[in-house]
């Protein structure tokens, strides 16, 4: 990867959920990715040291102590970092507020776009039912995905020995589990009625793991992903534009990384539609709705 001094200035960097501290934390791929990217301003998301886990016991190899090396070298080159408190790291919320050495704690922010549009960020754990009134239920589905992460390394070390790309078992599972896709659904709209409230254009957060860009009743809602499974974060460029970047996963030893970067227009459900019946054939539709063919063949006419 190339050396920090050869990285894609960009105005604006968003990342969440690293959790470091984790097993399951792809540090290594996160390292690749600030020597990559660089900004005046990086927003961290949330859940970046994962405080639950390490009150269980003490986890952090030398490649998480370097992702926290790499961002206060970029504090110290004159990078402005804002630090968004999640779940996982509310340990430090009796010190938002506090601004030290360029490093700021907030509970949330509003970031001012290029283009002048006003963005809340916050982690969205508070929109979360489950953690705010059940934290025990919380820890509970906090140790069954780590087991179904462990059961994935498993999965895609078979994967690549048949030289077959990652897969995401959690990422499976939240397109196609019904309540995944409800809870999902649900949160992005509450997230994008506490955007409204505070009288912004959209939102960022993190949170549950699923990285998103859409337009939500007139507003935009952005979800940085994770680098758990996913491995995403968002670039705000110098026109106010934003990109998703996915970073490869499972590559093979001496493989260079080929990030994929996904320009993003916040789409609403109605252009979706509409897309999706004047692009694709009848009975291609049919496949992706699930109907009869036929009856798909009707509508589309």
């Amino acid at each position: 990867m190339a050396d920090e001094d050869d990285a894609k200035q960009v105005r604006s960097i968003f990342i969440s959920d690293l959790h470091l501290g984790t097993r399951g934390a792809q540090a290594d791929l996160v390292l690749e990715f600030l020597r990559a990217y660089d900004a005046p301003t990086i927003y961290l998301v949330g859940d970046i040291i994962d405080g639950w886990r390490l009150k269980s016991g003490w986890y952090f190899p030398q490649a998480h102590n370097d992702v926290v090396q790499k961002l206060l070298r970029k504090v110290r080159k004159g990078s402005k970092l804002i630090y968004v408190t999640g779940n996982h790291d509310d340990f430090l919320r009796d010190f938002t507020g506090l601004q030290f050495g360029g490093i700021t704690l907030v509970d949330e922010i509003v970031h001012e776009t290029a283009d002048g549009k006003r963005l809340l960020v916050i982690h969205g754990d508070l929109f979360d039912l489950v953690v705010r009134n059940a934290k025990w239920l919380a820890l509970l589905g906090d140790w069954a995905y780590t087991v179904a992460l462990g059961l994935n390394m498993v999965i895609n070390k078979v994967r690549r020995v048949l030289r077959l790309p990652h897969w995401s078992l959690s990422a499976w599972a939240k397109h196609k589990v019904k309540n995944a896709v409800n809870y999902i659904g649900e949160f992005e709209t509450c997230l994008a009625s506490e955007a409204r409230r505070h009288n912004a254009d959209g939102v960022i957060c993190g949170h549950i793991h699923h990285a998103a860009y859409r337009e939500i009743e007139g507003l935009t809602y952005i979800n940085t992903g994770d680098w758990v499974e996913s491995c995403t974060a968002f670039v705000e460029h110098h026109d106010g534009h934003f990109e998703l970047i996915r970073w490869p996963q499972g590559r093979l030893k001496g493989e260079t990384a080929v990030p994929v970067v996904v320009p993003t227009r916040p789409v609403g459900v109605p252009e979706l539609a509409e897309a999706a019946r004047s692009k694709l054939q009848p009975f291609e539709l049919a496949r992706i709705l699930g109907v009869q063919p036929e009856t798909a063949e009707r509508k589309a006419r």
